[in-house]
């Protein structure tokens, strides 16, 4: 028996067309509000691909936030992942320069007392 509850933090609200059309999608961020959903607003947007990327909190009373992505050309499911990938990596990044620099100026700071 597991004690650990695995809860999907993401699903996709259902096409209004009549298709199914893979460019574009609107993802549901469970627990989420506009600290990601601006972060990963700019990641996605700066993909040649995606012709338009945007983000709301649909209501503070509800902890969700929706991510609708339309693509020029690809699935709006990769234009997703690459965006969170992106995401990944430029906040590794800036935790390893901040951490550098930190330890920078721990030791500048130590040497003068």
């Amino acid at each position: 028996m597991s004690f650990f509850h695995t809860k999907q933090v993401i699903s996709q609200l259902a096409d209004a067309g009549t298709g199914i059309d893979e460019s574009s999608k609107t993802f549901v961020f469970e627990d989420e509000g506009h600290t990601l959903g601006n972060a990963l607003r700019y990641m996605i947007v700066n993909n040649p691909n995606v012709q338009f990327c945007g983000y709301t909190v649909p209501h503070p009373s509800e902890s969700k936030m929706h991510l609708r992505i339309q693509m020029f050309k690809g699935r709006a499911v990769d234009a997703l992942k690459k965006g969170l990938e992106d995401l990944v990596k430029m906040c590794d990044h800036s935790l390893l320069v901040f951490n550098e620099e930190m330890s920078i100026y721990k030791s500048e700071h130590d040497s003068k007392t």
